[in-house]
């Protein structure tokens, strides 16, 4: 699995890219920094950024490698390799090398910055872990959308959707649901429906680091209310742990059970 993690890895950095993906959030940190006074609104800014585009570059990134390298994938098939290596080996391959791109991009400038003597250090790794989970699992949500769809046309529009679900319409969806029965106690389902979504269980987490009453919303007040800051930045990303092990664990067995 490591060697094929590597060739993963290595063939992505040496994509284009990658590096317009890196060259993206370097210019993006260095405009926020140097023209924003304010730290702590540079890294909102930045939160507002990553929960959105980070989802859809791993989705695309991860369909796209995927279908690009079928040939090779079913040349490994043929080898006396196991299939859950070669698919995890891949799907590694790629999480790391978008993380890398995101990690440098914005960690670059705010090193020259000189953040590392600012109180906000611990914020700003948040974001890059926040965005680290992101790319991991709506990659593994990719591969596990690809792995189930030989059409390409079919892959990309389904993974297109799944982003597009996630990140715009569920938030319409819930915020009707819980106008519709604002009568009712909807405590239990605001908490459940918040962590059923990575995209706003990560802005949820960052906006109870940052303590930031005003942006928290209503599940974010409520997840406040029901684990308080410190339990509910654990229970945060214990679930966002949990969305990266779930499609991993189903790419390791559709792997198994696929007929190539």
């Amino acid at each position: 699995m490591l060697k094929i993690l590597k060739y993963s890895f290595y063939d992505l950095m040496r994509s284009r890219w990658s590096y317009v993906y890196f060259a993206f959030y370097l210019l993006l940190g260095v405009v926020l920094l140097f023209l924003n006074n304010n730290l702590s609104k540079a890294i909102i800014t930045l939160m507002n950024v990553i929960i959105v585009l980070v989802p859809l570059i791993g989705t695309i990134f991860g369909v796209m490698y995927y279908y690009n390298s079928k040939e090779f994938t079913e040349l490994l098939l043929a080898q006396p390799l196991k299939r859950s290596s070669i698919f995890l080996g891949q799907y590694l391959g790629v999480a790391l090398s978008l993380s890398m791109s995101l990690i440098l991009g914005l960690g670059i400038p705010f090193i020259f910055y000189g953040l590392f003597k600012s109180n906000v250090i611990w914020d700003f790794s948040l974001l890059l872990i926040t965005g680290t989970f992101l790319t991991f699992i709506f990659t593994a949500l990719a591969f596990n959308i690809a792995l189930s769809n030989e059409n390409k046309i079919k892959g990309f529009g389904y993974a297109i959707l799944l982003w597009l679900f996630l990140a715009v319409v569920y938030d319409g969806i819930f915020l009707m649901s819980l106008i519709l029965f604002e009568d009712y106690p909807l405590d239990k389902l605001s908490l459940t429906g918040t962590m059923l979504n990575p995209i706003d269980l990560s802005r949820t987490l960052i906006l109870l680091k940052l303590d930031i009453s005003a942006l928290l919303g209503y599940t974010g007040a409520i997840f406040k209310r029901f684990f308080g800051t410190n339990l509910g930045f654990i229970v945060s990303l214990t679930m966002l742990l949990v969305w990266v092990i779930l499609p991993v664990l189903r790419i390791v067995s559709k792997s198994k059970r696929k007929d190539f």
